[in-house]
């Protein structure tokens, strides 16, 4: 994940400078908003792999921006950071998907530390997302690799009865008009 596209969201526009400094230096494309919603229109506009979202702000609040974000985009990360945490807004951040609940002041070095975290996280959703939208085909007899999502073990099959066990539908096999006519054209041609 070379491009990582970040929205920070804080209305104390001496974090928000501080923070988008530092993560501009780390070589992410930062985006800076100064409230929920201009954090709301960004989202709109562009795609991000992570937000960074203060909680209490006036108007639109962080939470919104969280909920926003993870409609918007499922595989986002959204990182939330408030200076008046309780449990109840944590829990809350996190029953609507946040990816980490931190307390500020925060150092930058910390940020850093968890933002590496999530980057992994993504690339491990991408890789098993990848793996999941594949499938496995023996390149020699077309076999197909049924793999068991319950219990993580495989077997090859055919693939008509892969796709049948997978659909539920029962195959039929038939020819095309294409192939029929290619069939004759063969047929008329051997002696």
């Amino acid at each position: 994940m070379d491009n990582q596209t970040l929205l920070l969201v804080d209305d104390e526009l001496s974090i928000l400078r501080s923070y988008a400094r530092d993560l501009q230096a780390e070589n992410y494309t930062v985006t800076t908003a100064s409230d929920g919603e201009q954090a709301i229109q960004a989202l709109r506009a562009g795609t991000f792999n992570i937000v960074i979202t203060d909680l209490v702000m006036p108007g639109t609040g962080g939470m919104h921006v969280l909920r926003e974000a993870k409609n918007r985009y499922p595989e986002i990360c959204v990182v939330v950071l408030t200076g008046y945490g309780d449990m109840s807004s944590a829990v809350e951040a996190l029953r609507l998907g946040a990816d980490d609940y931190l307390l500020k002041p925060l150092d930058t070095d910390e940020l850093l530390i968890r933002l590496a975290q999530l980057r992994r996280k993504q690339e491990k959703r991408q890789q098993t997302k990848a793996h999941l939208n594949s499938l496995t085909v023996c390149s020699h007899c077309n076999q197909v690799r049924n793999d068991n999502e319950v219990s993580g073990l495989w077997q090859w099959m055919h693939w008509q009865r892969y796709l049948t066990h997978k659909t539920g539908v029962s195959l039929r096999l038939s020819c095309c008009p294409d192939c029929i006519e290619k069939n004759l054209r063969t047929e008329r041609t051997l002696p």
